[in-house]
């Protein structure tokens, strides 16, 4: 009887050697799996950069014959990009694994640690190994991701600042929302500073304040204004109150707060213009679309060619919605677990397309509009309506990333029905 022997090809997931990574300020922990969860082994190292080669020789030992290395990092833009860097620089193979995804697999355990969490994102790496996107360290995503976050963080606090200032003002001038169009105005914080309640006013005349409001406006109010300014705090009769000072203290140091953020606001908006001439994604080609929006969507997507297709983005922002089915039910539903904050980038950006806006119901894209108001005909809510708007907006910004070109907004004769057709 004659032996013979059947030779097969390996599972691509048997070719590979997994690496889970949990990142944090001081240290990175590091533990090592075969395809089928079998914990090979865990390292720990450093932070600094000068502590990475010792991974690399620490992680031989574990490496599997026959197989290459297959890495995971949850955190590719904080503490963990020197890191990830390092790897991809030298030809490892390094896959981007959402939080979210970690988390997911960790479930409701009692213990979460370091080395759980670099298993569970090895797990997530081997699961899903080819929906995960490869990690890309290039510096000008990371800087406008900064960038982006900075201005983001600034913009937080200064709608803070700006509540506290409203309720401040208020106290001196209950009738200042007359006084200004906006709290933020140059003139109205001049004045706020200048005259944080209203006995700084006593015995001002109107050609005095009307100077004052000429000069802060650039010559835009002048003695109306004045006048109406003067009669109100006439008609209001506030009265100084106990610690009079302190209050005028913390009215003036709001105002400075609020000036010294919209001037930081301004100098990163100048830094965002600079670093998006080094992108090729002409993406203000879409109606719907500013600078600022630009940079955002660049900040969270990155790379476009970690995407194969628009499909693999709109999944990846949580847009593509997912399918629960049992028996004869079969219901699609809102997807939670994509990149939340691309999400959002993009529901901002549908509802601004699809609404009318100001007095005179002005459209910023009456494509989408007229798109949108079709779904509700065929029967859509407005939230699944405004869905398929995002859908198709993925589409349109998935195209003009890949082949870098503008986007040609089409005649209002042509409005597709399909969301993907774009």
């Amino acid at each position: 009887m004659m032996n013979s022997t059947n030779t097969y090809p390996l599972h691509p997931k048997m070719t590979r050697t997994y690496a889970g990574i949990d990142s944090h300020r001081d240290s990175h922990t590091i533990v090592i799996l075969n395809c089928f969860h079998e914990k090979l082994g865990e390292i720990k190292i450093g932070s600094a950069p000068s502590e990475f080669a010792k991974f690399i020789k620490q992680a031989k030992k574990y490496l599997q014959t026959g197989t290459t290395w297959a890495i995971g990092f949850e955190d590719v833009s904080a503490y963990g990009r020197s890191f990830v860097k390092y790897l991809v620089d030298r030809g490892f193979l390094v896959k981007h694994v959402d939080a979210s995804k970690v988390a997911t697999e960790r479930g409701q355990v009692l213990h979460k640690t370091d080395q759980y969490d670099a298993e569970c994102c090895a797990r997530v790496l081997i699961n899903q190994f080819d929906k995960l996107p490869n990690a890309n360290p290039e510096d000008k995503y990371w800087i406008l991701q900064n960038l982006v976050t900075r201005r983001n963080a600034i913009t937080k606090i200064n709608v803070m600042v700006k509540n506290s200032l409203h309720s401040a003002v208020a106290e001196n001038y209950p009738h200042y929302k007359k006084f200004f169009s906006r709290l933020t105005t140059d003139s109205a914080l001049a004045f706020y500073e200048a005259y944080p309640a209203p006995h700084h006013l006593d015995n001002m005349t109107v050609e005095t304040l009307a100077s004052f409001l000429h000069s802060a406006s650039k010559g835009r109010l002048a003695q109306t204004k004045a006048q109406l300014i003067l009669n109100y705090v006439k008609r209001d009769k506030v009265q100084q109150v106990e610690f009079q000072e302190t209050r005028d203290f913390t009215v003036r140091s709001l105002v400075r707060q609020v000036k010294n953020n919209l001037a930081e606001l301004s100098a990163i908006d100048d830094e965002i213009e600079k670093i998006l001439q080094h992108f090729n994604y002409p993406l203000t080609s879409i109606k719907g679309i500013d600078t600022l929006t630009s940079a955002k969507l660049i900040a969270e997507i990155g790379d476009i060619n970690r995407f194969k297709n628009a499909k693999a983005l709109a999944k990846y922002s949580g847009v593509s919605p997912v399918t629960f089915s049992s028996g004869m039910t079969n219901l699609q539903m809102a997807n939670a677990r994509g990149n939340r904050k691309l999400n959002e980038i993009f529901y901002r950006i549908a509802l601004t397309s699809v609404m009318p806006i100001g007095s005179k119901g002005a459209l910023i894209n009456p494509i989408f509009h007229e798109y949108y108001h079709k779904k509700i005909s065929e029967g859509k809510l407005k939230n699944q309506a405004l869905k398929c708007v995002q859908r198709r907006l993925v589409n349109i910004v998935y195209s003009v990333m890949k082949h870098n070109r503008p986007y040609i907004n089409p005649d209002m004769g042509y409005v597709s029905a399909d969301p993907v057709a774009a």
